[in-house]
């Protein structure tokens, strides 16, 4: 697998699983306002998913397109962050679980803008404007549940407790992420950390909520070592696809 093919695998993957969790959403938001704008988040996360898809497609070469990628591959060929496949949970789960990751995608985004590939650059800067929303709503969220009621406190400060062992996964500097650093196509994704932390940092300070003692980052997603949770997930997602491999709408 080309250190580019992999790269472009992460980027998509983590997308489509993020997309598919908030697809599970519609209709069940908590409020309808919450409701339409988790499932347009999820739709925003499935297309940056296509565009991403599409090109690893065309960099692998063997004719597998973004559905062939989505569809056909098993938990062990994906590649996505653990963090996305967290459980929705409740709505907390769901906003924290967002939350981390868009505080990574925005600073992602933004250096992905200034690749020396042209279409990923125009990838990445579509995908920023979308990300910058995104950054918005969940750490609006955060503020607001951080800042509410003892119970939402309560609850928010539980879900960011049990989501962050799994932030690790974003971060990982391995050597396609450090190939995409030398040949200026990408960014070695460890270099967004501090981003990321400053972006924690400051909803954690509005908030009121407190960062828990440091334990051992969860990793392997990148290396196609998934939770159950993943093969729930998937089993769900390819049903159709795989039963039916040649159906046309």
């Amino acid at each position: 697998m080309s250190p580019r093919f992999e790269y472009l695998l992460r980027l998509g993957d983590d997308a489509l699983i993020l997309g598919q969790q908030l697809g599970f959403w519609t209709g069940h938001g908590p409020v309808l306002e919450e409701d339409i704008a988790l499932t347009n988040i999820g739709l925003d996360q499935i297309g940056q998913s296509r565009a991403w898809l599409s090109m690893a497609g065309k960099e692998e070469g063997q004719g597998r397109d973004e559905d062939r990628l989505a569809f056909h591959r098993d938990q062990h060929e994906f590649r996505n962050a653990l963090l996305t496949e967290r459980p929705n949970g409740h709505f907390g789960d769901t906003i924290a679980r967002q939350f981390l990751f868009d505080a990574y995608a925005v600073p992602l985004h933004d250096a992905l803008s200034r690749s020396r590939d042209p279409e990923i650059a125009a990838i990445a800067k579509k995908c920023a404007k979308e990300s910058a929303y995104h950054l918005k709503h969940s750490r609006g969220w955060m503020v607001r549940l951080g800042d509410g009621t003892e119970e939402s406190h309560g609850k928010i400060q539980q879900s960011l407790n049990g989501l962050l062992p799994y932030v690790g996964d974003l971060f990982v500097s391995d050597a396609s992420s450090q190939t995409a650093q030398e040949e200026g196509w990408g960014v070695d994704l460890a270099t967004l950390r501090p981003q990321w932390e400053s972006n924690l940092e400051s909803a954690l300070t509005e908030s009121g909520l407190e960062r828990p003692k440091a334990t051992p980052e969860q990793l392997g997603g990148r290396l196609g070592r998934h939770t159950e949770q993943l093969s729930f997930l998937l089993a769900e997602m390819q049903v159709l696809p795989r039963t039916h491999p040649e159906a046309k709408w």
